[in-house]
C-alpha cells in the first residue's frame, strides 16, 4: 500500500468535491452538452450530466484505474463504467472473478455491489472524443491521490489502457515513489517493491478492443484470475 502523510479527509467529502468541480472548461461544456442533447435512445433520461466520482469497496485490495466517463454511459448514469458497451464488458468479467455480486450495470439503483474492488478513472468528465487532454488529466490527478490516502488495504492497481498506465506511474513519483522505467503490455505484472501496491495492466475494454478482438472475454478472465490468485495468498478471500 501507499502511505502519504497528511489528513486522509472523508469519502463524503471527496464525493462532493468530484461532483461540483468546474476546473476544466472544456469538459464542462461537453458534458454538459451531452446531457442537454442526448442520445435519441435514451431522451427520456434525466442525464447525470456532471463529474463522477468513484464506486465501489472502500475496504478494496485491487484499484481499478480506468480512462474517463462515456457520454451517454457514466456522463448519463452517474457512475463508473455504468451504462455502456464498456462496462457491459467489465462488469461481467468482475463477476466471473467474485469482485461483483451480479454481471450486469444499468443505473445507480440496479443493486450492483462491488467486493474488494474500487473504480476509479484519470477524469472524471467525459472529454469529447474520449480523449482527455494532458491538462485535464492533471486537474483531476488531487482526486486520485485522495482515493490512495482513503483506500488504505489496496495491494494490486489494475491501470486500464497505456494512459491509465502512464499516469499512474507519473503519479507515484510526484508521491515520492519514482518507479523504474516500464512499458504498457496486455497482462503486464510488475512488483514495485516496499510498501507500493502490484502494478498490472490491461487493455481498456472498450469497444474499439472487444469488436476487434484485441481483448476478449478470455484475455480479460485471465487478468483477473491473477488478481485472484495474488490477493489469496496475500490474505486469503473476502
Amino acid at each position: 500500500m501507499i502511505r502519504l502523510d497528511g489528513p486522509s479527509g472523508s469519502w463524503d467529502t471527496l464525493d462532493k468535491d468530484v461532483m461540483g468541480c468546474r476546473r476544466c472548461p472544456r469538459l464542462v461544456d461537453w458534458r454538459e452538452q451531452v446531457a442537454r442533447e442526448k442520445r435519441r435512445a435514451y431522451k427520456d433520461w434525466t442525464y447525470w450530466g456532471k463529474p463522477v466520482p468513484g464506486f465501489g469497496d472502500r475496504e478494496a485490495r485491487l484499484l481499478l484505474i480506468g480512462l474517463a466517463p462515456g457520454a451517454h454511459g457514466s456522463n448519463r448514469i452517474g457512475r463508473m463504467f455504468t451504462g455502456d458497451s464498456s462496462g457491459d464488458t467489465l462488469f461481467p468479467a468482475l463477476y466471473r472473478a467474485g469482485f461483483a455480486n451480479q454481471p450486469n450495470a444499468s443505473d445507480r439503483n440496479d443493486g450492483m455491489q462491488l467486493k474488494d474492488v474500487y473504480i476509479t478513472a484519470l477524469a472524471r468528465c467525459v472529454p469529447p472524443g474520449n480523449k482527455p487532454v494532458a491538462e485535464e488529466i492533471n486537474n483531476c490527478r488531487p482526486f486520485l491521490m485522495q482515493e490512495i490516502r482513503l483506500l488504505r488495504q489496496v495491494r494490486i492497481v489494475l491501470a486500464l489502457g497505456g494512459m491509465a498506465f502512464n499516469s499512474y506511474m507519473r503519479l507515484l513519483k510526484e508521491l515520492g515513489h519514482p518507479p523504474p522505467r516500464l512499458k504498457f503490455h496486455h497482462g503486464a505484472w510488475y512488483n514495485l517493491g516496499g510498501e507500493l501496491p502490484i502494478l498490472s495492466a490491461c487493455y481498456h475494454p472498450s469497444r474499439q478492443n472487444t469488436q476487434t478482438g484485441r481483448l476478449t472475454e478470455a484475455m480479460l478472465d485471465e487478468v483477473f484470475d491473477r488478481i485472484r490468485r495474488e490477493l489469496a495468498g496475500q490474505g486469503g478471500e473476502r
